[in-house]
């Protein structure tokens, strides 16, 4: 059976520039479902690359080659952009130009010939077990006096260690993605892709408080069914999960400043540690191939040690 691609005909791509841009939203929203954070990203990428293609001279999509491509990366390497950053508008441009390709707006993808900065991967700061235990205590204390807010806090950051879900997904999850019996939440995913995550009783105990003493003094009719509110009683945004995991890290002596991203980094890692093995971790992570998973986690050098010790024939 022969797959048609729906093509939005009511807003059809033009080659100018600014129609372009619009025309490649909407192909991210609808064909690629991007996150609105990735949909963001691109797109304020385009917008920069096509805006200099403008300042070069260069009013329509087919006037983008590969010298306005380079010339639009060397501006920024020139500037002190990081090299990750350059990799990602690199490849922003490089769908790009492709999109515009397929689209007929160019006769030629200049960006296929584009090469992407090589980068170094550095690995994210990771907590020892200790002091995701103390950050956990901290949040338990601040929890008790039983303010709506510090009850959400505590909940989100058993939620964000026990699972290692994005922080992302956690603000996207509903009251039914909770599933207590089987002890495992729902969680949309990248490309709006679904996967059931495990996570632990200490969690699911601080969900359970958070709905019975927090989320009733914070909803409105303005809530839905999300599961994390924020002070206005709307689903929780990222930037106030995020300011809510630094401030409590800041209590914890001798702990790196880290995020939610971090404490996703601490789950995988402690995992690992603890004996899962590379496979699981992925799924838990929900990361597309296993090159990801290995790149975002490490194993400490004692279980590399301990595991030669006990597999090699000549440890």
């Amino acid at each position: 059976m022969t797959c048609v691609r729906q093509v939005d005909v009511s807003h059809p791509p033009t080659g100018g520039l600014a129609g372009a841009l619009d025309g490649y939203t909407r192909y991210l929203r609808s064909e690629r479902a991007v996150s609105t954070h990735s949909l963001r990203a691109y797109r304020g990428d385009v917008a920069g690359l096509l805006e200099h293609a403008r300042r070069m001279g260069r009013e329509q999509v087919a006037d983008i080659d590969l010298l306005v491509l380079r010339s639009w990366l060397a501006g920024q390497a020139s500037r002190g952009m990081a090299k990750t950053t350059l990799a990602r508008r690199a490849a922003a441009a490089r769908g790009f130009t492709a999109w515009a390709r397929r689209e007929g707006l160019a006769a030629n993808d200049a960006g296929a010939l584009l090469a992407t900065p090589r980068t170094s991967r550095g690995l994210p700061g990771v907590l020892r077990r200790e002091e995701a235990d103390a950050l956990l205590h901290v949040a338990g204390l601040a929890a008790d006096d039983e303010s709506p807010v510090a009850l959400r806090d505590l909940a989100v950051l058993e939620v964000l260690y026990a699972s290692g879900i994005r922080v992302g997904e956690l603000c996207g999850l509903d009251r039914d993605d909770v599933d207590h019996a089987r002890r495992v939440l729902r969680v949309l995913g990248k490309g709006s892709k679904e996967r059931t995550v495990p996570v632990g009783v200490p969690a699911l105990r601080a969900v359970d408080r958070w709905l019975a003493e927090g989320r009733p003094s914070l909803a409105t009719t303005d809530s839905g069914s999300a599961l994390f509110l924020g002070s206005r009683g709307r689903r929780v945004d990222p930037r106030t999960v995020r300011r809510a995991v630094h401030e409590l890290m800041a209590h914890v002596p001798g702990a790196p400043d880290l995020g939610p991203h971090g404490l996703r980094h601490s789950a995988a890692t402690h995992l690992l540690e603890g004996g899962a093995d590379l496979r699981s971790v992925q799924e838990l992570l929900g990361h597309a191939t296993l090159a990801t998973t290995q790149i975002y986690t490490h194993v400490s050098i004692d279980r590399l040690k301990a595991t030669y010790d006990q597999a090699h024939p000549r440890a």
